[in-house]
């Protein structure tokens, strides 16, 4: 039976943070007063008015231990997070990656919260900041406009931006398989993938036209700064013919069936629904204006006819300079009422947004009770991406993946890459259990 009688904690947002946040808060035992403005106002770039909207993929990328998001996906899930409970029960095939059934991910948060009874949603828009009890702000790289300028008042400066660029999704009806093939990279992974090749002059060919394409304006008051982990396919193309061919176009083991050889180049499409009948065009995040992008992407062989169920667009995403700002449980240093998570801390990604939601739910919880939390160690990915936001220089200071790079390095003998990776993953998933009973005993 869930039981509360403390104040209720405010959390701005419902996102996958403030939901994550919300979820792990009420499961401490406190009241939480969840605020999403969808459906009366949506952002630029969101489109329904479920929670935990995924906007520019439903890839939540890498499941191996190879690469960190593998290993942090892994740790939220031995810590019982609702962001991985729906990723695993609406997971689509996608290869060595998790990806999920967009529509189907955010109806089983949104059904989650709804229920929880010690959640109380409010579908309202909440343009200040409560200036009293604890509040989580999980606002997200879309912070409207008056929210922004209240953090902006609170932190005494200005923000830092980037733009994200989002990647059309194609109806798989209009793929011509005549042409375009199924099959995972070195064929691993079953045929998750749909490829569509090009050779040499018709890739030279595409890589001209976005060169040339016309590009929606960035506006003159905005400098636009592209995040590297997304950067639009256009401005791919303008560092270098061959970029995208070494990039997200790279044919390495995907011969096409039709004559045994790897193409020039090989566009992917990922499956983006549970009925895999729409996909993704992996790598093809793009700010190309509509008509460009319909006539420059049916030039792809296989995608003559293709029907774009959502083309790519971009947006402004907005975050804090997290070490100025934070102490390292994600508790704003100049009022400790206040707490941030999600990408408006300066994590990028899906994932890592889930993560800094289970975090500050956590902390937030044990401010709430006066128990204090310890925080994960920082040989876990959890712990490492706290040390990011809370110990990076504030004068470099940019979005961030997770990745081993983050994580402290490995004591003894040296190891080749992938052994390293594989030892860091080992050791962070072997220290993540103990920090996970020591909180579930705190919240029992």
């Amino acid at each position: 039976m869930y039981v509360s009688t403390s104040t209720p904690i405010t959390i701005i947002g419902a996102g996958l943070a403030g939901c994550e946040a919300a979820w792990q808060a009420a499961r401490a035992g406190c009241a939480v007063t969840l605020y999403e403005m969808k459906p009366q106002r949506f952002s630029e770039a969101h489109q329904s008015a479920g929670l935990a909207e995924l906007v520019c993929s439903n890839s939540l990328r890498g499941a191996g231990m190879n690469n960190a998001v593998g290993c942090l996906k892994e740790e939220l899930r031995r810590c019982g997070t609702l962001f991985m409970e729906a990723a695993d029960a609406t997971a689509v095939p996608a290869g060595g990656a998790l990806a999920v059934d967009r529509e189907a991910f955010s109806n089983y948060i949104t059904e989650c919260i709804e229920n929880h009874p010690l959640i109380e949603l409010r579908r309202q828009e909440l343009s200040g900041i409560p200036a009293e009890g604890s509040v989580i702000i999980a606002s997200g790289p879309l912070t409207s406009a008056a929210l922004s300028a209240e953090i902006a008042r609170l932190t005494g400066a200005e923000h830092l931006y980037f733009y994200d660029a989002i990647a059309p999704i194609i109806e798989a009806e209009s793929i011509d398989f005549s042409i375009a093939w199924r099959a995972s990279r070195y064929g691993r992974g079953g045929d998750d993938y749909v490829n569509c090749p090009l050779d040499r002059d018709q890739y030279m060919a595409f890589v001209a036209a976005l060169k040339e394409a016309e590009k929606v304006p960035g506006r003159d008051f905005e400098k636009i700064i592209h995040f590297e982990g997304c950067m639009p396919v256009e401005e791919m193309a303008a560092r270098g013919e061959l970029t995208l061919a070494f990039g997200p176009m790279k044919p390495v083991g995907l011969p096409d069936p039709r004559t045994g050889r790897e193409p020039f180049a090989v566009l992917q499409l990922r499956q983006d629904n549970l009925h895999a009948t729409l996909y993704n065009m992996v790598g093809f995040q793009t700010k190309l204006t509509y008509p460009e992008q319909r006539r420059i992407f049916r030039t792809i062989p296989g995608l003559q006819e293709a029907r774009f169920a959502r083309l790519g667009s971009m947006h402004r995403n907005t975050f804090i300079n997290a070490p100025r700002c934070l102490h390292n449980g994600l508790q704003f240093k100049q009022d400790p009422r206040l707490f941030f998570a999600g990408q408006i801390t300066g994590v990028e990604g899906y994932v890592e947004s889930a993560a800094t939601g289970l975090l500050a739910g956590l902390c937030v919880a044990g401010r709430q009770k006066g128990l204090p939390l310890p925080l994960p160690p920082g040989t876990t990915a959890l712990g490492a991406l706290l040390h990011h936001l809370s110990a990076s220089s504030p004068e470099d200071f940019q979005p961030m993946n997770v990745n081993y790079g983050l994580f402290p390095p490995l004591e003894g003998k040296r190891k080749k890459r992938s052994e390293r990776r594989l030892a860091m993953a080992e050791r962070a998933l072997t220290e993540i259990v103990p920090w996970w009973q020591k909180v579930a005993s705190i919240f029992p």
